[in-house]
């Protein structure tokens, strides 16, 4: 959907006529836009992927975000293809909010659930995410995570993505915590304004071992001292984890954005033992 159908579509959503509406960076995958309403009124509206989940499936993920105590944008109105958000203004980066988001951070992982997974699959665009419960974490993360990347890799990546699998029980918890993750958190989906945290945007949540969201968080970014020390300390052999979970949002750049991430994965494979 193009940004000029997003703008009609969530004025009507809204029943509000739209004085002006200006684009913001939304990744690769959608279009945002933040828009003035005639009324004074501001509000941002994303328009979902023409192949992936719809917009409902996001709002739903927000929602049980701020349900778990930590900050996320209200959802205004919301069809299948349009979301309307509360506009959480201006940021100015994470730099002075490490502090905040291990707190808020703190507070989603400690909203747990009986099963790991999510009530239906999800995606990143043409990237699949299923996310039916398995019998454990290690066959969850094998199952749902990394094999299904496996038809879509040359030869030699997906012989060791499979032995990896394989060996999954040996280097993951077999029952963790089942924790409410953001499931896509880089510092580019955490909006802050100096100390303060204004809201985890962009989710893609499901149930699982915390360490997922801290893993993602160290793939493009260091997360600063305050950080840590506002969320707690690291579980026993995280750093030898961390290559595990990090390899599936490799892969999945990998599939989305092509062979410049290939270095990426063979970076977590080799780092993980596979």
């Amino acid at each position: 959907m193009s940004a000029a159908s997003a703008v009609h579509r969530a004025a009507a959503l809204l029943g509000a006529e739209v004085a002006e509406a200006r684009p913001l960076h939304g990744g690769d995958l959608s279009e945002v836009v933040r828009l003035r309403l005639a009324d004074g009124r501001s509000a941002v509206a994303k328009s979902v992927a023409r192949t992936g989940p719809t917009a409902r499936a996001e709002a739903e993920m927000l929602e049980a975000i701020a349900a778990a105590g930590a900050p996320a944008p209200a959802v205004l109105a919301v069809d299948d293809d349009v979301l309307v958000m509360e506009d959480l203004g201006d940021e100015t980066g994470l730099s002075d909010a490490w502090g905040a988001l291990g707190a808020a951070l703190a507070t989603l992982h400690a909203d747990t659930g009986d099963a790991y997974g999510w009530p239906r699959d999800h995606a990143f665009g043409p990237v699949a995410i299923p996310n039916a419960p398995a019998d454990s974490w290690p066959d969850f993360w094998a199952e749902r995570r990394l094999l299904p990347a496996v038809p879509h890799l040359p030869a030699p990546l997906s012989r060791r993505v499979e032995m990896l699998a394989a060996r999954l029980p040996d280097l993951l918890p077999e029952r963790p915590p089942a924790a409410l993750l953001h499931g896509d958190l880089w510092t580019g989906n955490v909006m802050a304004r100096g100390t303060r945290l204004l809201g985890l945007i962009d989710p893609a949540c499901y149930r699982g071992h915390a360490e997922v969201d801290l893993a993602m968080l160290h793939l493009f970014g260091q997360p600063g001292p305050a950080f840590r020390d506002a969320y707690g300390p690291p579980e026993p052999g995280e750093q030898a984890r961390r290559p595990v979970y990090t390899l599936w949002p490799a892969l999945v750049h990998l599939r989305l954005f092509g062979s410049s991430y290939r270095g990426l994965v063979e970076g977590c494979l080799d780092a993980a033992g596979a």
